[in-house]
């Protein structure tokens, strides 16, 4: 289970490389940088949440400069990286409690919470894939899943 899921924070690693490239491109306008810094901001939370460490934000929707992001987008793929190459096969059944921001008490599977987090990822993306091309962007970068394996077979 540690190989996929490495697997998929690698693969999430390569799409936001992509999607910024995409944002620096098109002159970084202000709706897609508020959904990145979200991204960001969600999988920050989110590490934190599985680190039992004290709630840094006080809503999902922290803000961002372009070169914020260029900055975290490496950092908090190391960070995940890191934490994933410690736990054993055991952990991803492990509980973890935490506290939403409206202070409710909640609990879910590491799987599961490592699950959302690529999954919000791949959702938030898409979200500025959309407002980029409402922008008038004429081509996004290919940042599926399937693609990504197909790089790293070298099949493209």
């Amino acid at each position: 289970m540690k190989a996929h899921f490495i697997k998929l924070f690698n693969y999430n690693r390569f799409a936001n490389d992509l999607i910024l490239k995409a944002m620096i491109d098109a002159h970084v306008l202000q709706k897609p940088l508020q959904l990145f810094a979200h991204l960001l901001t969600a999988e920050q939370v989110w590490y934190d949440r599985c680190h039992d460490l004290p709630n840094r934000f006080t809503s999902p929707w922290f803000e961002y400069t372009i070169e914020e992001c260029v900055q975290l987008v490496p950092e908090g793929h190391d960070l995940w990286l890191s934490y994933l190459n410690e736990l054993s096969d055991a952990d991803f059944d492990k509980t973890i409690k935490y506290q939403n921001f409206r202070g409710d008490h909640l609990q879910d599977t590491l799987a599961d919470i490592l699950t959302h987090v690529i999954n919000h990822g791949t959702h938030t993306r898409a979200q500025i894939g959309q407002q980029l091309k409402l922008a008038g962007t004429e081509s996004l970068p290919i940042t599926d899943y399937s693609y990504y394996l197909r790089l790293l077979r070298s099949d493209v």
